[in-house]
């Protein structure tokens, strides 16, 4: 509740700012908003529903996926009409006025335009600003409702079982979950640059390339809701990184085929779905996955979306001729194809906490049976 009227306030305000300091103060809230979102929404699924999360999981990333899909696509909408009529108007502006003043021509040209979506994108943040203050509204509800004494109770009961190599697994999760997000958020914003420059596509063919790689990518997380009902998670996760190593494979070495590209394309937006939501939920099944875990994993996330997509966009412009974005591919998810079958020996070794635990259970049912009393009167 809190971290969505963080982001309630930062939307409202930068609309109206003046100063380049007050929007990058504004854009850290968010920034900061979104992260506790990020880390609070998947231990929350996690704290609600325990180990049947698994199609919750789903469809909380699904939600993501949605988002990120249709809004671009609104937002074209909204602002392709105007934004050419304005480009009109300014180029009409400029062939009216003399050669001798092209400065002045096009200042009041760009100030016209400026103006223009300056009104569209004040509505645009208050309306989207309005609706997540209302979600907002909703968890406080919610909250108030709720008793955290018997929630406190609750959880005392559950039992708290580590793994063996708890942290070990923890810290092969966040190089895991860095590799991945960062692969896919470099396809994704340079695929369309790659399919113009070494594909030679049109513009129109290049945003089509673009959509399919997020398209497939929501469909089959909406797809994944309902297979996290009778598939586990390792299984979604072996599932995907195999379609992702043959994907980006396909990609790296025949990526100069229009079909190859296409399909390849496809097949790794779908591969790239289900992964970090099938991750949450299956290291879930092995050891206690708290606030601070969480938050490691979606650290992990961020720094992989940050620094690889700069990574491969310098490593790109000094080596026109390669395809950086395709080897990436290649190299994160052979990544991903040596941390998983690692994480998952180190994930069932038996530890020395469940079998403390077994024991100690025995010792208390001994201890009640010889006594006469049973747990309850006890």
């Amino acid at each position: 509740a809190l971290s969505m009227f963080g982001t309630t306030v930062g939307l409202y305000g930068i609309p109206w700012c003046k100063k380049s300091l007050l929007l990058t103060a504004l854009m850290s809230v968010i920034g900061a908003s979104m992260g506790i979102l990020d880390t609070g929404g998947n231990v929350l699924a996690l704290n609600t529903w325990g180990a049947e999360a698994g199609p919750h999981m789903q469809a909380l990333h699904f939600s993501f996926a949605v988002g990120a899909f249709v809004a671009p696509i609104l937002a074209k909408m909204a602002l392709g009409g105007s934004e050419s009529k304005d480009l009109a108007g300014a180029e009409k502006t400029n062939q009216s006025v003399p050669r001798s003043v092209p400065t002045t021509s096009a200042a009041s040209a760009a100030s016209a335009l400026k103006h223009h979506l300056g009104a569209d994108f004040l509505w645009s943040y208050v309306v989207i600003g309005t609706y997540l203050l209302s979600v907002s509204f909703f968890f406080f509800i919610l909250y108030s409702k709720g008793s955290s004494a018997r929630d406190k109770s609750k959880a005392s009961l559950q039992k708290c079982t580590f793994a063996k190599y708890h942290y070990a697994l923890l810290i092969l999760l966040f190089i895991f979950f860095l590799c991945y997000v960062g692969a896919e958020v470099t396809y994704g914003s340079y695929i369309f640059t790659y399919a113009k420059v070494f594909a030679e596509m049109k513009e129109n063919e290049a945003a089509a390339l673009n959509s399919v790689f997020w398209g497939t990518f929501a469909a089959c997380r909406g797809v994944a809701i309902f297979c996290a009902a009778c598939l586990y998670p390792g299984t979604m996760i072996l599932l995907s990184i195999i379609g992702s190593a043959v994907s980006s494979s396909c990609l790296a070495f025949f990526a100069r085929h229009p079909a190859s590209l296409w399909a390849g394309t496809a097949v790794y937006g779908a591969s790239m779905a289900t992964i970090f939501p099938s991750g949450i939920s299956w290291i879930e099944q092995y050891t206690v996955v708290q606030g601070k875990s969480a938050s490691l994993f979606v650290i992990g996330a961020a720094l992989g979306e940050m620094c690889i997509p700069a990574v491969v966009g310098y490593l790109q412009g000094r080596f026109h001729h390669v395809p950086v974005v395709m080897y990436t591919a290649l190299v994160t998810s052979a990544m991903t194809m040596v941390l998983f079958p690692l994480m998952y020996k180190l994930a069932n070794c038996p530890g020395e906490s469940n079998l403390k635990e077994m024991s100690e259970s025995e010792d208390r049912k001994a201890l009640l049976s010889n006594s006469g009393l049973n747990e309850d009167e006890e």
